[in-house]
């Protein structure tokens, strides 16, 4: 296969070539040519769906392409996702629902179809490992991929593959992403925020240290608000100070965190694109529009949420023996409870027992704006069958009710304790 040589830039709508004195592409007329002198050497790359859940929704109705949308619960709930229109009076992800709509009065608030994030996750994955084996999932919409050696695959340098990629999944499967390329996994994650949506932005590591020098310190990953106050107090104020400082130094004041963080200052990371990256727990949760108490109330929505849990680990294949209530008091004050079951499961009824024996201890009066339930310790699929098994009648019954939903829908089938009494809840 003929690989198309190294260039310092493409039309990122038609492919094509371009030289460095064109402002537009002259095949084309698009302006969105992408040009560096590295382009041809970087491999390493950070792909990011653009904000994923609230773009899925749009293009499954097209009614809501120019609305602002956000994706989430009801009035006491949260922003899960903000489409850009819907950032542009400032509604973020992770704002409460309240706080969104009073930013924004017409916001279109849509609930979460977790399954359908799923499906179409799934295929963007799918899509991202025909370019190479080495691709490392961080979320159901982003990931890093590495690249090198796909050249003479794919006939193309990495970064004309994934425009390539990105073009396709813009028109097979209808949502947007965008792109970091770089040389490694640090600077790439840096690069995809810097165009988005519909982005691709390209650094080297020169780029990255220059651009890195005017950010605080909590710019680097792992560095929480307690580690930026304790560098403040250091004189650690900006990345740059990092950049200025000796390597030993800051081994002598921070141990292996300092040449964690000297070395990120200057755009190095040794770390490589994990593949078998392992998925450690898998969760649903949700926020109440009215603060529950009852045992009955609670119940009823853990019973939803176990069923969400259930449908997910089935999704990926996977089962796990420890199970995790969580549990956010009015005042938002949080427990988290956890047990082990005697092996593996994927079974909602097994992971909803157990989170209820849990939930029951927890019934004391208070009230409680969130309930959350979990799986971990995960293991392969197959690992489940003779644990789940031991409970014949339960296992076989819910397996029907999957192959029901599969053909009819997920509302076909509805567990009794799933139908919800006087006490509404809202998605987070």
């Amino acid at each position: 296969m003929t690989v198309t040589p190294p260039a310092t830039g493409f039309c990122r709508d038609c492919l094509t070539t371009v030289d460095t004195r064109t402002a537009r592409c002259r095949q084309c007329g698009s302006p969105r040519l992408l040009r560096h002198h590295a382009l041809a050497s970087l491999a390493i790359a950070h792909i990011d769906c653009d904000a994923f859940y609230a773009t899925v929704e749009k293009r499954d109705n097209p009614e809501l392409a120019d609305k602002p949308v956000v994706v989430g619960g009801g009035k006491r709930g949260v922003v899960s996702a903000a489409c850009y229109i819907a950032r542009t009076f400032g509604v973020r992800s992770a704002m409460p629902m309240f706080k969104a709509r009073a930013l924004c009065p017409e916001l279109v608030v849509v609930k979460p179809d977790m399954a359908k994030y799923v499906r179409v996750g799934r295929e963007v994955r799918r899509a991202m490992q025909a370019l190479t084996p080495l691709v490392e999932p961080l979320s159901i919409d982003e990931a890093f991929l590495d690249l090198s050696g796909t050249e003479r695959i794919h006939g193309a340098i990495p970064a004309l593959t994934l425009a390539r990629f990105a073009l396709n999944v813009q028109r097979e499967i209808g949502i947007t992403v965008s792109v970091g390329l770089s040389c490694n996994k640090f600077l790439a994650k840096i690069a995809s925020d810097l165009d988005k949506p519909r982005g691709f932005a390209v650094l080297d590591q020169t780029d990255g240290q220059t651009l890195l020098a005017g950010k605080p310190v909590s710019f680097i990953y792992g560095v929480g608000p307690a580690t930026q106050q304790r560098l403040q107090a250091h004189g650690f104020r900006l990345i740059s100070d990092f950049q200025r400082a000796d390597e030993i130094e800051l081994m002598k004041q921070f141990g292996p965190e300092g040449r964690r963080l000297w070395r990120l200052a200057r755009g190095i990371d040794d770390r490589k694109v994990e593949p078998d990256r392992d998925t450690k727990v898998v969760s649903a949760e949700t926020t109440f529009e009215n603060d529950l108490r009852d045992l009955a109330s609670l119940e009823r929505i853990l019973w939803q949420l176990t069923e969400k849990v259930s449908s997910r680990l089935k999704s990926v294949e996977l089962a796990g023996s420890t199970i995790t209530l969580k549990l956010k008091t009015a005042d938002f004050r949080q427990r988290t409870r956890a047990q082990s079951i005697g092996g593996p499961t994927q079974l909602a009824n097994r992971i909803f027992s157990t989170a209820r024996e849990l939930l029951a201890k927890e019934i004391d009066g208070t009230a409680f704006r969130l309930i959350g339930a979990g799986v971990s310790a995960l293991r392969p699929a197959s690992e489940a069958e003779d644990s789940d098994l031991l409970d014949r009648r339960s296992a076989h019954a819910e397996r029907a009710m999957d192959e029901l939903r599969q053909r009819f829908g997920q509302g076909s089938v509805i567990r009794g304790i799933a139908y919800e009494g006087p006490a509404k809840n809202g998605q987070g």
